[in-house]
């Protein structure tokens, strides 16, 4: 296995997203290109009292084709609904026949930064006021992280390597890098991975508000996520899911896949600095951008654009700048670097997996997506954010950053397939 590590090589052949601005690929897509926001004030509960008051949402949502039952959708957590869809989709995306596989050798790997937050809320609210004997026996199930993958490898009788990874906004990019390395090894054929949350509930926004994290432009919520903008403050909260389909080459071109491209190479390191903080100058961030670009074999001029993990916070924003900056020097000034969350908001656990999806389009239209409400420049910030309109360009090679609290980083690159 350790000597032909390196030769397996790993492609995309299908995507499926949950997003604020949609729920089906190309919509999700035209829309970002088109400088479209997804962000709105709250209507899921009543924000009276809270700071932040508006929201990346999921909208308009029909769960039902993904499901087996309408009962299965009842006993399954929000992020976990996300999830199962967004794999349904990618699966059809893909042209997949499981019936004609090996499903020993097909696997998931589908992440969570938070897990079943409505779940444990509200089960938490039915043990102080009507005690513990009426808790649903399915609070459990329902809640922990690992859930959307097992349920997704149950529904799809997906038999092979399978577990859940949870740190905090890096964790979609993490799942993809682990299912990358799980293909390479040879311990399977296809994986199914990305990410999924969905924290848009009283206790997410409230323990984000009292960190202060978010933005409180709540009078103007289509403008309020401004990543690396002088006037950002803070982040706004998204909600959805990402899921891909990855193949061994030789195993996707045997059976005639779409292959959108190839997932070349993964970072993964740690600040081991601070709670929320990035490491000074982003260090951390950087280290993990070289070892994606090195295991895939890529030199920093090979690379066409950045989608930057850029959340539109004060300090995390100029720390990435410089981290791009240190990593690609000359070259960084030569980049399109934009952060699409302005446009769905920051969706934490998510965020990787659809931010990947939006490198791999990027790839096969030959157009890098914006970064809206870009207005004021930031001295600090000082690259090509791509300001407020799509740009058409060749995009060959990309870089995907994700970074989380802890201070996880993990980095995707991936590249334009030749045969």
């Amino acid at each position: 296995m350790a000597n032909n590590y390196s030769d397996r090589r790993v492609v995309i052949t299908g995507m499926g997203v949950v997003t604020p601005l949609g729920h089906e690929l190309n919509t999700f897509w035209q829309s970002l290109i088109a400088g479209k926001c997804g962000i709105d004030p709250i209507n899921a509960f009543d924000t009276t009292g809270f700071d932040t008051k508006i929201a990346g949402q999921v909208k308009d949502f029909d769960l039902t084709p993904a499901f087996p039952s309408p009962k299965e959708i009842r006993r399954t957590d929000r992020y976990a609904q996300f999830a199962i869809y967004a794999a349904w989709c990618a699966l059809k995306d893909s042209g997949l026949d499981l019936t004609k596989e090996n499903l020993d050798e097909a696997g998931v790997m589908i992440g969570s930064g938070i897990g079943g937050l409505a779940t444990t809320t509200a089960q938490h609210s039915i043990l102080l006021e009507r005690g513990p004997g009426r808790m649903s026996p399915f609070t459990i199930p329902m809640l922990i992280s690992n859930m959307a993958s097992g349920l997704i490898s149950m529904y799809h009788n997906l038999r092979g390597p399978n577990f859940a990874t949870c740190s905090a906004c890096a964790t979609a990019n993490h799942a993809i890098g682990e299912a990358w390395r799980t293909i390479k090894a040879g311990d399977a054929q296809i994986m199914f991975a990305g990410g999924s949350e969905a924290a848009i509930i009283p206790i997410g926004i409230g323990g984000f508000c009292a960190m202060r994290a978010m933005s409180t432009r709540n009078d103007d919520p289509q403008r309020a996520s401004r990543p690396f903008d002088k006037d950002r403050d803070g982040f706004v909260m998204g909600e959805g899911a990402g899921v891909l389909v990855l193949e061994e080459l030789e195993h996707a071109k045997k059976r005639g896949a779409q292959i959108y491209c190839e997932l070349s190479g993964y970072g993964n390191t740690a600040d081991a600095h601070h709670l929320t903080a990035p490491s000074p100058g982003g260090e951390g961030a950087a280290r993990s951008m070289k070892m994606a670009l090195r295991s895939a074999g890529l030199n920093p001029t090979d690379v066409s654009y950045i989608n930057a993990h850029g959340t539109s916070t004060p300090q995390g924003d100029i720390a990435e700048t410089q981290a791009i900056k240190s990593v690609f020097g000359d070259h960084a000034k030569k980049l399109a670097v934009s952060s699409t969350k302005g446009a769905t908001g920051h969706m934490l656990g998510a965020a990787g997996a659809v931010e990947t999806a939006a490198c791999v389009l990027a790839i096969k239209h030959g157009i890098v997506p914006p970064t809206i409400n870009y207005q004021t420049p930031d001295p600090e910030c000082d690259l090509d954010y791509v300001p407020n309109v799509a740009r058409e360009m060749p995009v060959n090679a990309i870089v995907n950053n994700s970074f989380g609290f802890g201070g996880h980083n993990s980095t995707i690159a991936a590249k334009k397939f030749n045969g």
